[in-house]
């Protein structure tokens, strides 16, 4: 599938790249929340993380957790957010597995915490167990 993404990886297109291996690419996001928002990409294009197989996507973890702390140093958050949208209804706008990097700074608006749901006792061990069987079935 040919994305946006695939396109920078092949230099087709330009992107600021903050990082490069065999296997993973980083570069500034060209609509950033904050400066310094970053994406971490897999190199072979997976549409999100239940495509993605366990070592690329632990070795993406591995490379977002150490930008977020040169991003982290470099433009003085005081935080950062690590963001994988899985889905349009996650809001994944691009088909192609990345992981937000977004520098936090103290009092700006760019996310607000979501509201939470209300949820009984029964409720939370029904999913408990839902989610607890849907792990064994695979």
């Amino acid at each position: 599938m040919d994305t946006i993404f695939t396109k920078i990886i092949e230099r087709e297109i330009p992107a600021d790249i903050v990082y490069e291996d065999d296997d993973i690419l980083a570069f500034l996001d060209i609509n950033p929340v904050n400066k310094g928002h970053t994406l971490v990409i897999p190199k072979k294009a997976f549409v999100n993380i239940f495509d993605a197989k366990e070592k690329i996507f632990g070795k993406m973890a591995i490379v977002a957790a150490k930008l977020g702390t040169a991003i982290k140093e470099a433009t003085g958050a005081d935080g950062i957010n690590l963001i994988m949208n899985n889905g349009e209804a996650a809001g994944q706008e691009v088909p192609h597995a990345h992981i937000h990097i977004v520098p936090r700074f103290e009092g700006d608006e760019s996310f607000k915490t979501p509201k939470h749901v209300e949820c009984t006792k029964e409720e939370f061990q029904t999913i408990a167990t839902q989610i607890q069987v849907a792990l064994e079935s695979d």
